[in-house]
């Protein structure tokens, strides 16, 4: 498994059941992953010659994130090395430009978007938006308004995740910030949605595949704080749209292991991709505790080719929460605390050092009342980071 963070280290904890040898390429030994692999290769994935010498006699290639260089997967390719899911599968998920191209000819419901060079071709993108309208200027020339057609979304087509290379621009003076790394910028309309969802599905090589419950994704400046499983009040038809859009989404970029799509449903009741992951993500953690098979095991099991497990929730309602960095209390307190006031509390913290905002651990709670389940996972998530006391 290329990458050593927390996606790493849960992939491998399913992979323990069945006596699967991971062998993990980290950045560091302190990595989340290599804290408990026991085959650790500390290396650059971005050098093609460490991660030759890395897949030597691994039977398969997979990921905890999605920036090993396209070319280098393919090299791997042609040295006979399976690499799942592929580098023609994953390109979609390292660049955005690729991915809306894509999902746009395969007839997926998407923002309205394009590629822009700077910032004036934002301000004609944004103008569009309002039937193309030009505006004469307040001193009577020509031009656009500051606001015509604004707010826009631009985001950087490679390399973005939890907010990062992501701006929300207000005017054409505004849109000059994206430009300065000197990388390619999509510009998307800002959508007025109702909420956040996510359909998370598993394919294997021989295109077995199956959906999880649609989610709904809760987020705190750009981090996904709170996970619902099954998404509260989610029209039946919608749900199973957005099922059947993820699995067709898979089976026409031949995406091997999991896929998370994520979606914005709209005032209107219909659903919108926002973003693709082909790797085991965040608004799947629910599935640890609450589906008969978690994200992490069905991964292993496609990348391996084996049957797929079971993705049935074993609750009416699973809610995960992310426990952020922040000022932490002696964890062994914590512990005693959140354990002894909710014993049906599950809690999976990642080993890493605690920096303001950083994802640091998870918990998992199920149950029968939406509300109370709700509760009791915003209390332990509060009471790990330390923002809740009592």
């Amino acid at each position: 498994m290329v990458g050593g963070g927390q996606l790493a280290r849960m992939t491998h904890e399913a992979g323990i059941p069945l006596g699967i040898r991971f062998k993990l390429l980290s950045d560091t030994p302190q990595d989340s992953a290599a804290q408990v692999v026991s085959e650790v290769v500390v290396g650059d994935y971005r050098d093609l010659g460490t991660l030759r010498d890395f897949a030597r006699g691994c039977d398969v290639i997979t990921f905890d994130h999605e920036h090993v260089p396209t070319a280098h997967l393919r090299a791997l390719e042609a040295d006979g090395i399976p690499v799942r899911p592929g580098p023609s599968a994953l390109v979609h998920a390292q660049d955005k430009g690729v991915m809306r191209a894509r999902l746009t000819a395969i007839g997926a419901p998407c923002p309205r978007h394009r590629i822009v060079a700077d910032p004036a071709e934002v301000a004609a993108f944004a103008a569009e938006g309002r039937g193309g309208r030009e505006a004469a200027s307040d001193k009577g020339g020509g031009g656009r308004r500051e606001g015509e057609g604004f707010p826009v979304v631009l985001k950087t087509v490679r390399g973005g995740y939890d907010g990062k290379g992501v701006w929300v621009v207000h005017s054409e003076a505004e849109a000059a910030e994206p430009f300065r790394a000197g990388v390619p910028v999509l510009a998307e309309e800002k959508v007025p949605f109702v909420r956040e969802l996510a359909a998370n599905v598993v394919r294997s090589p021989h295109g077995q595949a199956v959906a999880y419950p649609v989610v709904e994704s809760r987020q705190v400046n750009g981090v996904c704080d709170t996970v619902i499983a099954p998404a509260p009040g989610l029209d039946e038809e919608l749900a199973l749209h957005a099922e059947e859009l993820a699995l067709t989404i898979a089976a026409e970029l031949d995406v091997v292991g999991h896929l998370a799509v994520e979606l914005f449903e709209t005032p209107d009741g219909r659903v919108l991709v926002n973003e693709l992951a082909m790797r085991p993500h965040n608004s799947g953690h629910w599935t640890q505790d609450g589906a008969v098979t978690s994200q992490f095991a069905n991964h292993v099991r496609a990348v391996l080719d084996l049957p797929l497990g079971d993705p049935r929730p074993r609750a009416p309602w699973t809610v995960m929460c992310n426990v952020l960095g922040g000022d932490f209390p002696d964890m062994y307190a914590a512990y005693l605390h959140c354990m002894a006031r909710d014993p049906q509390l599950k809690i999976h913290m990642y080993g890493k050092d605690v920096k303001p905002g950083r994802k640091v651990g998870h918990v998992n709670t199920y149950g029968d009342d939406l509300d109370e389940v709700l509760e009791r996972a915003r209390h332990a998530a509060g009471y790990l980071r330390g923002t809740i006391t009592e």
